[in-house]
C-alpha cells in the first residue's frame, strides 16, 4: 500500500527534477541572449515556452536570481538581469582578482596529472574552430564548451570548490556580455595564441607571468565590449555631445 507520505515524497522529487530541467533550459537561453537583457519574464510565456507549471518555474527563477542572471523586482515580477558598463567593469575586475588567486593556488599545488589535463584541454580547444563558417562568424558550441573546460582546468587545482564555484558564477555573468559583441572581436583577435601563452607560463612555473597573461586576456575581452556602441547606447550620445 502506498502511503500519503510516499506520494508526497515522489511528488516533491518530480517537482525538484522538473525545476532543475527548467533551470538548465532558462539558464542556457539567458546566457545565449535568446532572452535579452531587461526583458520581463511573464509567467504565461514561460510556462508555455518551457512546458511546465508555475511551482518548478518559480523555483528555477529563484535559483537564477541567486546566480545574478535574473532580477526579482518587488510587485513587478521577474526580469532578465540588465547590463551596464559599470557592471561589466566590476565583474571583470572581480574575476581577475579571484582567478588570479585560484591560478596561483593551482600552480602552487601543481601535479603531473593536473599539467596533463591542462595540456589536453588547451590542445582540444586549439584544434576546434571558433566559427562553424569560414566566410562569416557562426558560433561553434563545441568551442564554447572546450573554452570553459580550459579555463576551469586552469583554476581547478586550487583546492577550494567554493572558489571554483564563485569563478564559474562570474564567468556566466560575463559570458552574457561576451556573447553580445563576439562577432566584432572574432576576425582580428587571436585568442588561441593567448591561451597557449597562458598555458606555457603555467607549465614553466612562472606564476607572475601566468597571472598577468590571464588578467590581460580577460581585460582585452572587456575592452572590446566596453567600446561597443550597439550594446551601450550612451556611448553614441557621448560621441554626439563631443
Amino acid at each position: 500500500m502506498v502511503t500519503t507520505s510516499a506520494l508526497r515524497l515522489a511528488s516533491g522529487t518530480a517537482s525538484s527534477t522538473q525545476a532543475s530541467t527548467v533551470y538548465d533550459r532558462l539558464r542556457e537561453d539567458l546566457l545565449s541572449g535568446r532572452l535579452e537583457p531587461g526583458r520581463k519574464l511573464q509567467m504565461r510565456f514561460l510556462t508555455e515556452t518551457y512546458q511546465t507549471s508555475q511551482t518548478p518555474l518559480r523555483e528555477a527563477l529563484n535559483r537564477l536570481t541567486a546566480d545574478g542572471l535574473v532580477e526579482c523586482r518587488e510587485q513587478r515580477g521577474f526580469y532578465v538581469a540588465d547590463i551596464s558598463r559599470n557592471e561589466l567593469i566590476e565583474l571583470t575586475k572581480t574575476r581577475c582578482w579571484v582567478e588570479s588567486l585560484a591560478l596561483r593556488e593551482s600552480m602552487a599545488a601543481s601535479t603531473p596529472q593536473w599539467e596533463e589535463l591542462l595540456l589536453l584541454a588547451e590542445h582540444r580547444l586549439a584544434r576546434t574552430p571558433r566559427s562553424l563558417n569560414t566566410e562569416h562568424f557562426e558560433d561553434n558550441p563545441e568551442w564554447e564548451r572546450l573554452h570553459r573546460v580550459f579555463h576551469r582546468t586552469l583554476i581547478g587545482n586550487c583546492g577550494s570548490q567554493s572558489l571554483i564555484a564563485f569563478c564559474g558564477q562570474l564567468a556566466d555573468q560575463l559570458y552574457r556580455y561576451r556573447r553580445l559583441s563576439i562577432q566584432r572581436a572574432f576576425p582580428s583577435r587571436h585568442v588561441s595564441d593567448e591561451h597557449q601563452a597562458i598555458m606555457a607560463a603555467v607549465l614553466s612555473k612562472e606564476a607572475d607571468d601566468a597571472v598577468a597573461l590571464l588578467t590581460a586576456h580577460y581585460k582585452q575581452t572587456a575592452d572590446v565590449i566596453l567600446q561597443d556602441q550597439q550594446i551601450f547606447r550612451e556611448l553614441q550620445n557621448d560621441g554626439e555631445r563631443a
